[in-house]
């Protein structure tokens, strides 16, 4: 487990944001860290004290005067015992009141008595999240290398939509397991890894279009790991609603003639290809300039066929090892077995979507690794160790590879 024996510290600040920690908590442990909990007087608004204590192990503490607690002097004891402190989620309150140094809650006083690395994961209204004097904070806090994580963009629980979303647990999670493995062996440094992720969108007329139910998770937890291991990544993402992992390099497309441009532009300089997108098939042959209106009782629609991105690279003269996805709800691994075949591509993941739980939208999936020779079960999993655990494999046969030749 990539966080066995670090110590977690997770501040709860008030806000609705606050339901999430739970799941934080509860992933942190299974990644094998020690978590301890620390909630702001608000935070408790939102969610027990005691639903932390049984997911944690531990009592939450939550007072900065607690007689039993500073009889030991319990707030430096925890400044001292924490390997990383994550505060999740962290309001424009707890952010403005961190970096005026005030110690007048524990959960700051906490922050500022630690010699230990601090990371903060934004969660607030997109326009409180905007206004001058929250980003203002933000860079201050920068410059005292404390971590900003996130936020996501997206809808908000007041109704709105913009940035301010935490990170989703797995997000923080991964982005814990990369900060404590930046210290670890990094068998990608050097190599530049470009991966495409989430869905596309074929458009029909100026408001609807075609597209799919990726989320893309699975691709930007490859990205988050292929960072972690050394590498330079550039992520080729269709339109979701997930941050971009921390120094990777990210290009926004639509369509799949958008997410083709943007790989070819750069695919000669790459060592590695992943195709993680779930790149429509086919695209509206004739997209209307104005809004269709609701006339005839039927519609169609004539489709023409999208380019294949993953064919196109792995035809290249001096291709990447190229490694594709099959998303298949029948026949998997007869279906893969032939696109890998007939696209030419060194690798293929193929995973059951028609199984609940895994695959499309879920933090769950499962693979069934294909190459020229072989092939290797990924029983279920998080995607974030699924990632690590594909990645491993892409890298031993890459050196396979190397021997042979």
């Amino acid at each position: 487990m990539k966080l066995s024996h670090k110590k977690i510290l997770v501040g709860i600040c008030g806000g609705i944001a606050a339901y999430k920690s739970a799941d934080l908590v509860r992933k942190l442990k299974e990644q094998g860290a020690d978590v301890r909990v620390v909630m702001s007087q608000s935070a408790k608004e939102f969610i027990t004290p005691l639903t932390l204590q049984a997911l944690s192990g531990y009592p939450v503490s939550d007072s900065l005067l607690d007689p039993s607690a500073e009889a030991a002097m319990g707030h430096i004891e925890l400044a001292r015992w924490a390997d990383l402190i994550i505060i999740a989620p962290a309001t424009a309150n707890f952010i403005a009141r961190l970096t005026a140094g005030m110690a007048d809650e524990l959960i700051t006083t906490l922050c500022i008595a630690t010699e230990s690395p601090v990371a903060i994961c934004p969660a607030m209204n997109q326009q409180m999240y905007r206004h001058v004097a929250t980003q203002e904070n933000l860079t201050t806090l920068k410059t005292r290398h404390v971590n900003i994580w996130g936020p996501a963009s997206g809808s908000q629980a007041c109704g709105e939509v913009g940035p301010g979303r935490m990170l989703e647990p797995l997000e923080i999670t991964a982005l814990a397991q990369n900060f404590f493995n930046d210290s670890q062996p990094q068998p990608l440094q050097g190599k530049k890894i470009m991966i495409t992720a989430g869905p596309t969108r074929e458009a029909i007329d100026p408001v609807r279009y075609l597209s799919n139910h990726s989320s893309g998770k699975m691709g930007y937890a490859i990205a988050h790991a292929a960072q972690a291991l050394g590498a330079n990544v550039t992520l080729v993402s269709g339109p979701v609603s997930l941050s971009t992992p921390d120094k990777v390099k990210r290009v926004d497309v639509n369509s799949a003639e958008d997410m083709l441009n943007a790989v070819m532009s750069d695919i000669d300089h790459q060592d590695i290809f992943i195709g993680c997108a779930a790149v429509a098939d086919y695209k509206v042959e004739q997209v209307a300039t104005d809004k269709i209106k609701k006339s005839a009782e039927h519609m169609q629609l004539r489709l023409a066929r999208n380019p294949d991105i993953l064919a196109t690279v792995a035809s290249l003269d001096n291709k990447p090892f190229t490694v594709g996805f099959a998303a298949e709800t029948s026949n998997v691994i007869e279906y893969a077995q032939g696109k890998l075949e007939r696209k030419n591509l060194d690798m293929i993941a193929a995973n059951d979507v028609a199984i609940q739980g895994q695959g499309f939208n879920a933090d769950n999936n499962a693979l069934h690794v294909l190459w020229s020779g072989g092939q290797h079960n990924l029983p279920t999993a998080t995607k974030t160790e699924l990632a690590r655990q594909l990645l491993q494999l892409i890298i031993e046969r890459m050196d396979n590879d190397e021997n042979s030749n």
